[in-house]
C-alpha cells in the first residue's frame, strides 16, 4: 500500500515504453519460459484487447507425476471468481422482479436467525452483512474438511455467530455471503443452485468448457493442482469441493473467461446498466465506499481502473482483470498454491503475476545505468511542490528522496538526470532540470494515470449545470482515508485534498471538466454523472508536477 500511495501522493516521473501488441509474446514469452521451467506447475496466460485474444500461451506442467505439458486450453479450478457467476445469477432475478436488493435473507432463508439487524441481498453481494467467514470457525470435529456438505449443513456452521459488524458499516470479504445468496437462488427458482447457473449463466455465455467441480466425473484436460513446501511440490491435502458451494466450485478455462467477459460486456447475461452497477464500488452507511461491487473488486492497478477478482482453491490461483479504458482482459491460471511455503517461491509467482499485466499494459522498466557520486551530489537538495517537501540526499553513492508526508525511498539511475523508484507499478521516478549554467534548479515529476474519487457527500438534489453540483466530498476508494473535497467560493470551484496537493481553484475548459489553476501542477479533473443527471465521481488524470529547489 505504501509504494501505491508514493506513486499516487508524489505522483513521481514515469518514463513508460509501449510496445506493439503483435510483440507482446516476444515479451511475455522469455519472461515465463524462464520463470516456470516445465517439470514444475505451470502458468496458463490470455491477454484479450477489444475482444481480440492478442496473446495466449501455457508453461510448466499440467501432471508432475505424469509429465504433462500444460496447454492454454486446460481446465483449472478458479476458486472465488465463482462469486461472479453467483452475482450474475441474483442480478438476473433482481431484472426479473422476482427478488430485490434490499430484500432480506429471511425473507428466503426463513430460519436464518436476524441478528438484531437487516442483512439485504445487497449487503451479502458486497461483503457488508457482518456475516463470519464460516471456514473460520472452529470444529472440534476431526478432517472436517473432507466430509461432503450440503447448503444447509454450511448454513448452519455459521448461522449463529454474531455478527461482526452492523450491515452496510463495514466491508468483510466472507464466503458465507455467497453460501446464502446460491442457497437463495435455489429458494427463488425451484431447482439447484447448480442447475440454474449451468443454463441459465454459463451455457448463456456459450462456455463449453466450464462447470462445477466434481470428484468423481472425468473432465478432460483437467489440471492437477499442487501445493509445495520448503522447496518441494506435494499434492494438496484432499478438501471437499462442497465447501465451495457459490462461492468457490467452478473450473474453467483461459478462454472460456475471455469468452464470460465478453458476453457480459455485450449484455447477453445482464442489462449493461446492471453490469455498470455491479462494477461500481459499494457505498457504506458512513457514505465512504469500499472498493468491491456485486461479485468484484473495483480499484486502481498501474494508474488504470480495474474490475478484477482472484481465486485461491486448495491447489489452483486464478486472476482475471478487465481495464475498461483500455479494453483489455487478462486471465492468469496456475496449478500450484503455497501460502504454507517457507521460501520466497510464493512472492516471486505473484510478481510474476504482476509482471504479466505491466507488460500486456506496455509497460517495461528502464535498465539502471551508472552515475558517479559526483554527479549524484549535484541533485541533492531540498525541492518543494504544493504540501510537499522533498529532500534528496547522496548516500554511499546511492540518491535517496525523502518525502516530508511519505518517508524514504532511494532513486535508481535510468539516464541524465532520469531516476526511479524501484518496485513502484506504474513506473514512477523524476527527472532533475538545470539551468543555463548547469546548475540542477527543479524536479519534474510526472505520472501518466488516472483515479476515479467517488462521492461520498454532498447535495445530490443538484443535478443542473452549476457548479454547486460538483461540490463535495470524493473519496479514493483503495486508500480509504483519502479525500479531495470540492466547495464553491465566490462563484468559484474550488479544490482541497488530503494528499500533498495545494488547495487551488479549478478551471472550467469544457462541459464537467476543469484543470487545477496551480503552476507547475497540470491535473485535470472530468466529473462523470449518472443518468439522472447527478455527479457520482471525479475522474483525475494527473500530469507533470514541477518541484522547485529552495535550498
Amino acid at each position: 500500500m505504501r509504494k501505491r500511495m508514493l506513486s499516487l501522493l508524489l505522483c513521481l516521473s514515469a518514463w513508460t515504453y509501449v510496445h506493439a501488441q503483435t510483440n507482446l509474446s516476444q515479451q511475455l514469452d522469455p519472461v515465463l519460459s524462464a520463470a516456470i521451467p516445465p517439470p514444475d506447475p505451470g502458468v496458463a496466460v490470455l491477454v484479450a484487447k477489444k475482444g481480440k485474444v492478442i496473446y495466449e500461451a501455457a508453461f510448466g506442467s499440467a501432471n508432475l507425476e505424469m509429465q504433462v505439458p500444460l496447454k492454454p486450453d486446460m481446465v483449472f479450478q478458479i476458486g472465488s471468481v465463482t462469486k461472479q457467476f453467483t452475482a450474475v445469477g441474483i442480478l438476473q432475478l433482481v431484472e426479473q422482479g422476482k427478488i430485490s436488493l434490499q430484500d432480506s435473507v429471511q425473507q428466503y432463508v426463513r430460519d436464518f436467525p436476524a441478528k438484531g439487524a437487516t442483512i439485504t441481498i445487497e449487503n451479502l453481494l458486497t461483503h457488508t452483512s457482518g456475516l463470519t467467514e464460516y471456514t473460520s470457525i472452529e470444529s472440534h470435529e476431526p478432517f472436517i474438511e473432507r466430509r461432503d456438505f450440503t447448503p444447509e449443513i454450511i448454513i448452519n456452521y455459521f448461522k449463529q455467530a454474531p455478527l461482526e459488524f452492523s450491515p452496510g458499516s463495514r466491508y468483510g470479504y466472507s464466503n458465507s455471503n455467497y453460501v446464502l445468496l446460491a442457497y437463495i437462488i435455489e429458494k427463488v427458482t425451484g431447482i439447484s443452485y447448480h442447475r440454474y447457473i449451468t443454463e441459465k449463466v454459463i451455457k448463456a455465455a456459450g462456455l463449453g468448457n466450464t462447470r462445477f467441480a466434481d470428484e468423481k466425473a472425468i473432465v478432460p484436460l483437467r489440471v492437477t493442482g499442487y501445493t509445495r513446501d520448503n522447496g518441494f511440490y506435494e499434492h494438496c491435502a484432499y478438501q471437499t469441493l462442497s465447501m465451495g458451494y457459490g462461492c468457490g466450485d467452478l473450473l474453467s478455462t483461459a478462454q472460456d473467461l475471455n469468452k464470460w467477459n465478453e458476453a457480459l460486456l455485450a449484455g447477453r447475461l445482464i442489462r449493461t446498466t446492471t453490469l455498470e452497477k455491479a462494477y461500481t464500488p459499494y457505498r457504506l452507511t458512513n457514505s465512504t465506499f469500499s472498493s468491491y461491487g456485486y461479485g468484484w473488486f473495483i480499484d486502481q492497478e498501474a494508474g488504470k481502473k480495474c474490475i478484477h477478482h482472484e481465486g485461491q482453491t486448495s491447489g489452483f490461483i486464478t486472476l482475471e482483470k478487465y481495464f475498461p479504458s483500455q479494453k483489455m482482459y487478462i486471465v492468469i491460471l496456475t496449478n500450484v498454491k503455497s501460502g504454507e511455503d517457507k521460501t520466497d517461491f510464493s512472492d516471486r509467482r505473484f510478481k510474476l503475476f504482476a509482471q504479466i499485466t505491466e507488460l500486456a499494459l506496455g509497460e517495461e522498466v528502464p535498465s539502471a545505468i551508472n552515475v558517479s557520486s559526483q554527479q549524484l551530489d549535484s541533485y541533492t537538495g531540498t525541492y518543494q511542490a504544493g504540501k510537499q517537501t522533498i529532500d534528496i540526499r547522496n548516500k554511499k553513492g546511492i540518491l535517496f528522496c525523502n518525502a516530508s508526508m511519505e518517508g524514504s525511498f532511494k532513486l535508481l539511475p535510468v539516464g541524465p538526470e532520469k531516476f526511479i523508484i524501484p518496485g513502484v507499478n506504474p513506473v514512477s521516478g523524476i527527472e532533475f532540470i538545470k539551468d543555463k549554467e548547469g546548475n540542477v534548479v527543479e524536479l519534474i515529476s510526472l505520472q501518466q494515470a488516472t483515479f476515479d474519487w467517488w462521492k461520498v457527500t454532498g447535495d445530490d438534489a443538484v443535478v443542473n449545470e452549476s457548479l454547486q453540483a460538483y461540490a463535495g466530498k470524493y473519496q479514493l476508494p483503495t486508500m480509504r482515508n483519502t479525500f479531495t473535497t470540492i466547495t464553491v467560493h465566490d462563484n468559484k470551484l474550488m479544490a482541497s485534498s488530503t494528499t500533498p496537493l495545494p488547495d487551488a481553484e479549478l478551471l472550467p475548459v469544457a462541459p464537467d471538466k476543469f484543470k487545477y489553476n496551480t503552476p507547475g501542477i497540470d491535473f485535470q479533473l472530468e466529473f462523470v454523472r449518472q443518468p439522472n443527471g447527478k455527479v457520482q465521481m471525479v475522474r483525475i488524470t494527473q500530469g507533470p508536477v514541477h518541484c522547485k529547489k529552495i535550498r
